[in-house]
């Protein structure tokens, strides 16, 4: 090994954090990602210098390194360019930018060019489905990307126009309906001084009231969580804010985190309270290292007016600060605890459960993980009250909802709902009556064919999630399945073999049924597989993964079978 490489190495490892990374290993993903940033790649030279400086041996810095999709061992061009390859994407012409990238760059997917300036990769979705197609050039993402576009950013890229760092461009907040969470009703730290004046018990009592549930997708109570992770044991105990919003089809976090950060981490630090934690933890997802800068800036703001650190308002036994943690590219840790084993330094795979991450979560403290919209509900509720929240929506589903609308409908966005809202008048609101089915929930949610369209988006019926695709007429059902099915085998973390065999298994079912090659016998096995995937994989991901194709074969049977190859 090169003397001067090591010294460069060790130089740069200890500018992390201060120098504090020795023996730290929740250091060890900040340390990696400076690391490529800083030299375009993570050599073996630079994973033993990680692994003495942690204390681990090489091979398990080269397992985290293997595991996201945004590390990687070899170098990488000047400018990595990174297109979304989710359906929304898909939707408004990803094909067409893709065959541009080739023709300008003179490589395919997956390659380099010979002069190391540019990698071309794709990547899954960025948060910007309903400005679609989405590109990443190293950390600026770029929206309504077309082939005109493409050869002036590559043009731009070869010019050495300075490098491209953090940024949107041609990036609209594309709110299309508001209510009580986007109107700004809550007073700035209103809900917080209401929290501070009660006891901590009264306050998770005003969120059972109101009948909180996570805004993530699953629902569960988030007064049951709060009381839970209060009542643990523990010197040490953690909010973690979910910022990893990485299912496809779903970008209203990115709003939230955009515009309304403050009321995010007013909710973080009302919860910090409820539960006596002193720590927060926002897990931001690495396509969304733009927003950074500006969130940093909100907790540096809120420290310097004492709404973060020491004595909050004066309460002197009030402290609670609040921390950015990045991913690098990995849907699945999205699940809870696999976020929490990524914020350790590992493999963001899923833990067995129990125990749960309220009693055991992160660095092994009792730990509360919600979802970027339930902290704003939360803080919402502490400054309004129940009765008022319980204004909107269902008994079961109580207060609105953020959706996240794309596909084919003339008006996509961010749309604010009371939970109960049907289906239809969601469309109509977003301009997409003659849709044909709808994905709710995203890629591991449900769909829904047209018959099904005065459903109630509502937990005691269509689960919310946050997204809703829409899918028009003239759509292939099995182009939408493929393009599911080829997500979940890309991010399956493999643990588990129901979901890593199954995902493959089915995708492969797909081409079979494109080929006109897969029986009815065949597709009945198919089903099996998904229901039984369905129960035992391991979390979420693989129990979900199988929820679009099972919907698109119960209600376009006829559309998939009796295929021919296309000449």
């Amino acid at each position: 090994m090169s003397a001067i490489i090591t010294s460069q190495i060790r130089d740069e490892i200890k500018r992390v954090n201060g120098g504090a990374f020795a023996g730290n290993r929740g250091n060890l993903l900040p340390v990696l990602q400076h690391l490529q940033a800083r030299f375009g790649g993570i050599s073996g030279e630079a994973m033993q210098e990680v692994a003495d400086a942690v204390g681990l041996r090489p091979v398990e810095v080269e397992e985290i390194v293997s595991f996201y999709s945004f590390l990687r061992k070899d170098t990488a061009g000047r400018f990595i360019i990174r297109l979304c390859r989710t359906l929304s994407c898909e939707m408004q012409g990803k094909k067409q930018v893709a065959n541009q990238l080739e023709s300008e760059l003179g490589i395919r997917f997956g390659e380099t060019t010979p002069d190391k300036l540019f990698t071309l990769e794709y990547t899954n979705c960025m948060g910007m489905c309903d400005q679609g197609p989405a590109m990443l050039v190293n950390d600026r993402i770029f929206t309504h990307v077309t082939p005109e576009k493409v050869h002036r950013i590559v043009t731009e890229c070869r010019r050495q126009f300075g490098e491209y760092q953090t940024g949107l461009v041609d990036f609209n907040p594309n709110i299309r309906k508001v209510g009580p969470i986007l109107t700004g009703i809550s007073e700035a730290e209103a809900g917080l001084r209401r929290a501070l004046r009660m006891p901590r018990s009264e306050v998770i009592g005003e969120i059972r009231a109101a009948f909180l549930r996570g805004r993530g997708g699953a629902g569960f109570p988030v007064s049951t969580k709060w009381q839970i992770a209060a009542a643990a044991k523990g010197a040490n105990k953690y909010v973690v804010c979910n910022a990893d919003e990485g299912e496809p089809g779903t970008f209203k976090d990115r709003l939230l985190l955009l515009d309304f950060a403050d009321k995010v981490i007013e909710g973080m630090t009302i919860a910090g309270y409820a539960i006596g934690a002193t720590q927060g933890l926002i897990y931001l997802r690495g396509e969304y290292a733009f927003m950074r800068e500006e969130l940093e800036e909100s907790i540096s703001n809120r420290r310097k007016k004492s709404l973060l650190g020491q004595s909050i308002f004066g309460k002197e036994d009030m402290v609670f600060d609040v921390d950015i943690r990045m991913g690098s590219g990995a849907y699945v840790c999205g699940e809870e605890t696999a976020l929490i084993e990524s914020m350790e330094g590992k493999r963001g795979e899923p833990r067995n459960r129990p125990p749960f991450p309220v009693n055991t979560g992160f660095m092994s403290c009792p730990t509360a993980v919600n979802n970027v919209e339930t902290f704003v509900n939360a803080a919402l509720v502490l400054d309004k009250g129940p009765e008022w929240y319980k204004q909107n929506g269902t008994a079961q589903s109580t207060g609105t909802k953020l959706f996240s609308i794309s596909g084919d409908c003339i008006s996509p966005g961010i749309f604010e709902f009371p939970l109960g809202i049907s289906i239809s008048e969601v469309l109509e609101e977003a301009h997409g009556e003659d849709a044909k089915a709808v994905q709710i929930g995203g890629a591991s949610g449900q769909c829904v064919p047209r018959s099904g369209f005065e459903r109630c988006i509502s937990f005691e019926d269509a689960p919310p999630g946050g997204s809703i695709i829409v899918i028009g007429p003239d759509r292939d059902m099995l182009d939408v399945a493929e393009n599911f099915l080829e997500f979940f085998a890309e991010e399956s973390c493999g643990q588990c073999i129901p979901c890593r065999k199954g995902t493959q298994v089915l995708l492969e079912g797909v081409r079979l049924l494109r080929r006109g090659d897969c029986s009815l016998e065949y597709l009945a096995r198919l089903r099996k597989l998904s229901a039984s995937m369905k129960i035992a994989s391991k979390c979420g991901l693989g129990q979900s993964a199988p929820n679009a194709f099972m919907g698109i074969v119960d209600h376009f049977q006829d559309e998939l079978l009796g295929r021919r190859p296309k000449e």
